[in-house]
Parts: structure tokens; sequence; C-alpha cells
């Protein structure tokens, strides 16, 4: 199976390149926030955006970066109140796939 990662990499090169160099090795790496932090806004912006696609790796990164499955439920649910009910359900469901893998 090809994942995101590698697929970026053999199809945009360079974007893969950016990713690895720019967002992740540089805006991740800030001081201004904490990792947990950042995820909890990407978490967050991924869901109210509906780029359930990119959701599954950044949820896996949230946990990984110390927020708790409930901590991801609420952001889930604050959000349906500001992005739409529509957005938020749709997430649940990837949410409880990526509880359940780890």
């Amino acid at each position: 199976m090809t994942t995101p990662r590698s697929a970026m990499q053999e199809v945009a090169p360079k974007l893969a390149e950016l990713t690895a160099d720019v967002l992740f090795g540089d805006v991740w790496e800030r001081p201004g926030l904490s990792k947990r932090d950042r995820s909890l806004i990407t978490v967050a912006i991924l869901t109210a955006l509906y780029r359930t696609g990119q959701l599954p790796g950044h949820i896996n990164r949230a946990l990984d970066n110390g927020l708790s499955q409930e901590e991801i439920g609420e952001i889930i649910t604050h959000v349906a109140f500001y992005a739409g009910w529509p957005c938020a359900a749709n997430v649940a469901p990837i949410a409880r796939q990526v509880f359940e893998e780890r």
C-alpha cells in the first residue's frame, strides 16, 4: 500500500521536500507553540475544512504529541458549533478508527 507521504514523493518530490523541510522541519519546530498545541489547532482546522484525508495522520500525531482521545472528542464537538455538524459528524468515525488501530 502506498502511503500519502510516499505517493507525494513519487508524484511531487518538491512538495514532499518542502513538507519535510519547511512544514515539519521549521514551522512545527518553532518555539511559539508547543507541538501539542499545533496538533490541537491542526485537527480543529482539518475538521472544520472537511479535509478528512489528512485527519488520520494528524490525529495520530496529536495523540503522539500528548492530546488524549477525550480531548480530540472535545475538539470535534467544539468545531461542530462553528463549522457545522456534517464536518464534525464525518470526523468521529475517522477518529474512532485511529483510536482502535493504536
